[in-house]
């Protein structure tokens, strides 16, 4: 849950010159030997979103491609997995999740610099606006059951049948998660300390609602991580899984439902807006639908669910003030996003106090 704005999403928002550059007459003829039907000429260009992992537009005469790569150069352990994200899309390429079919994989960094996948380019519209304000409003609550329907479906999946059930650790995700935050929030003292965030981190890790579960987590479900048909109420495909791993459904589908009270300029949301003039559904109605398409009575705890997700954009918010503070930030809007810090840690402690 990065918090930080989309990655793959941003591909709707253009590409051009190519800023990471590679060995495009080597790619191209790796193309030629695994990717069924492909032929040249080929064309690249780089998508201006896609900071956290390199994303690039790859053209031919018959086909538009998308080629998601790993950062060059040394990394932190673990992070920037592509050919996770693609063995998860591959996962669920059969079963009713909408994702975007996966050419190749490659983890030979001999032929561009770094392992690599190539998928399809899958043409739509990605809506930025949580209200979905540019869809008529009698059309607005079609929309919102489709996502829905698209998260109630992946926390759905069979793990074992899809080859998943070793793709994170099972169990423990609200405690393990907890404790992770907690640290990185109290060890980075050039960022500072917030009320707020030190009464979370002391209730939290007593609270947690009674019960586990283990599904596949997507770990940034919103309306700006998937591509819509172009006229229609239906996800085409669902994008950046860099965060997916095994974990609670319910912590990953409140963190949907933040849009309900997630201010509009921080990540798209609601800002706490009444939905019904807008032609929403309420949260409430919100959560009925999810709980009926996978078999649940009602959610308990909700507002336990609501601070947890609160705490964790926060802590993230945090991090990144850290890294602005230390001018090792790499992102253009680091400094705005760290901005949020305090009224999402307010959002958290809100939630906190309404479960009290």
């Amino acid at each position: 849950m990065s918090g930080a704005g989309t990655d793959l999403a941003a591909t709707n928002t253009g590409a051009g010159k190519v800023r990471v550059t590679f060995d495009e007459a080597a790619l191209a003829a790796w193309l030629a030997a695994n990717v069924e039907g492909f032929a040249g000429p080929l064309t690249v260009e780089q998508f201006n979103g896609g900071q956290s992992n390199p994303t690039y537009k790859l053209t031919t005469p018959g086909q538009r491609y998308v080629l998601r790569r790993k950062p060059p150069g040394p990394l932190l352990k673990g992070a920037h997995d592509v050919l996770r994200e693609a063995r998860v899309q591959q996962a669920l390429a059969a079963t009713d999740v909408p994702v975007a079919r996966i050419f190749a994989v490659c983890a030979d960094e001999s032929v561009i610099g770094s392992p690599f996948y190539v998928m399809d380019m899958v043409e739509g519209r990605i809506f930025w606006d949580a209200s979905f304000g540019e869809v008529p409003k009698a059309e607005r609550a079609a929309y919102f059951d489709e996502m829905n329907r698209v998260i109630a479906a992946l926390h759905s999946v069979d793990i074992a049948a899809v080859g998943l059930a070793d793709y994170g650790k099972p169990g423990n995700y609200f405690a393990r998660q907890i404790g992770r935050w907690s640290r990185q929030y109290l060890e980075d003292e050039l960022a500072g300390r917030l009320p707020d965030m030190d009464a979370l981190v002391e209730w939290l890790p007593t609270a947690i609602p009674a019960g586990d579960e283990t599904s596949v987590v997507h770990g940034d479900f919103r309306c700006d991580n998937m591509i819509f048909h172009p006229t229609e109420p239906r996800v085409l495909a669902v994008l950046d899984w860099e965060l997916s791993t095994l974990g609670h459904p319910l912590a990953d589908f409140s963190y949907h439902a933040m849009m309900y009270r997630m201010p509009g300029d921080i990540v798209a949301g609601l800002g706490g807006a009444d939905p019904v003039p807008l032609g929403l559904p309420t949260e409430a109605e919100y959560i009925a639908a999810y709980c009926a398409r996978t078999g649940r009575t009602s959610i308990a705890n909700w507002d336990y669910y609501l601070a947890f997700n609160f705490f964790r954009l926060a802590a993230i918010m945090h991090g990144i003030k850290g890294r602005v503070l230390r001018g090792t930030a790499s992102n253009a809007q680091a400094r705005e996003r760290a901005e949020a810090l305090p009224r999402l840690a307010a959002l958290a402690r809100q939630a906190m106090e309404n479960v009290q």
